[in-house]
């Protein structure tokens, strides 16, 4: 079955994810996996519906529809062949936290780049520093690691890094 990703954004109230699935479910489409958020006031995210071939013209026009309540955007996305790329691929998970300064994320991302590591997903916030004041920088990274990747020269550019911009980084 051809899959969709939807991007999706609106400003935030009630009602929105139920006015999406609504259409979805009316095209006999299926809600497969999503990562939907507020952030400063809006609504966003991004969602993976499977839709029979014949429904995938009338699903991208309803869609267009919601606009004035969302926001979104159709585009392909691959059909699921139940098959793992890399069957020695593994997941590390990256934890942050220090305090905040531009940048961060660029040079986490740099380093993972560096290794030829994919970001299968990345949620990063702030919020106060007790005691201390100012902000504190959070992120939570999950990435593929394939097999024959050297993890351990990973571990010390992370380590490194953690060392350069002072904050804590852990990594499972």
């Amino acid at each position: 079955m051809p899959r969709l990703v939807l991007t999706v954004i609106g400003d935030d109230r009630a009602g929105l994810v139920s006015a999406l699935a609504d259409v979805v479910t009316a095209h006999d489409g299926n809600w497969e996996d999503s990562q939907l958020a507020e952030l400063a006031g809006k609504f966003a995210g991004i969602v993976v519906v499977g839709v029979p071939g014949e429904r995938v013209d009338a699903l991208t026009a309803a869609l267009r529809e919601l606009d004035g309540l969302l926001e979104v955007a159709a585009h392909p996305g691959a059909e699921a062949s139940g098959v793992a790329d890399d069957a020695d691929a593994q997941r590390l998970t990256i934890d942050l936290l220090g305090n905040d300064s531009p940048g961060i994320v660029r040079e986490v991302s740099s380093v993972l780049n560096r290794h030829e590591l994919s970001i299968e997903t990345l949620t990063t916030g702030t919020r106060e520093a007790p005691m201390a004041g100012g902000l504190l920088f959070e992120a939570h990274v999950v990435v593929r690691v394939p097999g024959g990747s050297d993890s351990a020269a990973l571990r010390a550019d992370l380590e490194r890094l953690a060392t350069e911009l002072l904050v804590d980084i852990a990594v499972a």
